[in-house]
């Protein structure tokens, strides 16, 4: 009996939206659409903790190329915050390490608490994150029982609006939209919004709304996409997020190869390129008048 393989069509390269579950890590997913795809050559952009569901963005073949400039997107989230208890993970998943009633705390307070945490703020990651400190992440050390220091970083929350506001004796609930940059723990807006009204506070619920103009309304579950594997192609993908620049024949063969182009002042980040037949062709962006090559996606 024959043991050769038959060799599967590898799928069309593009992006899978996926409304992620809670319980799986973001690496669960990525393992599960492999199998359901067909192709080992599938990443995220973006990890969501197990607690978090919502908008996943998976890139499949040469869409992997696009993770890492996709990933640095506008981002939007829907949260509950519990005020009057502090975790050692700032999050519902971990140990409660200080309670503090939160009976007293005002609406005008906790309003102007989130005013605070608004705009471009500096923000300290959770001890708990996947940050690397000295080439290992932040949450093996913590794990390990180490107290570990990180440092703060800029970030932006654009938008962060209080929905409803739910008292149970000594805790607040509060619901929460939040619109931010990359790299802004939500887990963090928690703490630090809990640290500052004295009561400590905790996220015990995430759901990612958005990435970039990629929204729930484009996500399916996973058990959808086991019955209807729905890719995104590269260049809707692209034409969704970033500048586009369409060119000539000739121009499309010199990109193609690495080829450069003179700048077009279409701005500071990446940009699409697109031959004359609408085929992606490259992610590019303008410096000292001309194009440098980010990523190359045709042979």
């Amino acid at each position: 009996m024959s043991t050769a393989r038959v060799k599967r069509t590898p799928p069309p390269s593009g992006l899978i939206i996926v409304d992620k579950p809670a319980g799986w890590t973001s690496h669960d997913v990525v393992a599960k659409l492999r199998g359901i795809a067909g192709t080992r050559k599938v990443g995220h952009a973006g990890t969501l903790d197990p607690m978090a569901t919502g908008v996943l963005v998976v890139g499949v073949e040469k869409a992997t190329r696009l993770l890492g400039h996709l990933a640095l997107t506008q981002k939007g989230y829907d949260a509950t915050i519990r005020l009057g208890q502090s975790t050692n993970t700032d999050d519902a998943e971990g140990e409660i390490i200080a309670t503090l009633s939160a009976a007293d705390v005002a609406e005008e307070s906790l309003r102007k608490g989130v005013a605070t945490l608004t705009g471009p703020i500096m923000q300290i990651p959770p001890q708990v994150s996947a940050i690397k400190v000295n080439g290992e992440r932040a949450y093996k050390r913590a794990r390990a029982g180490e107290e570990v220091e990180l440092k703060s970083r800029p970030v932006t929350v654009s938008a962060f609006e209080i929905t409803d506001i739910r008292r149970h004796g000594d805790l607040i609930d509060v619901d929460a939209s939040v619109s931010c940059s990359s790299g802004t723990y939500i887990r963090a807006l928690a703490r630090d919004l809990g640290a500052d009204l004295g009561t400590g506070g905790h996220l015990t619920s995430l759901r990612r709304t958005r990435v970039g103009p990629y929204d729930l309304s484009m996500a399916h579950t996973l058990e959808e996409l086991s019955a209807d594997c729905v890719i995104l192609p590269m260049a809707d993908a692209v034409a969704a997020v970033f500048p586009r620049r369409d060119v000539t024949a000739e121009e499309a063969s010199s990109v193609a190869h690495g080829g450069r182009l003179p700048s077009l002042g279409l701005g500071s980040g990446p940009i699409g390129v697109f031959g004359p037949d609408g085929m992606l062709l490259a992610l590019v962006e303008e410096h000292g008048g001309i194009t440098k090559s980010l990523a190359v996606f045709v042979s």
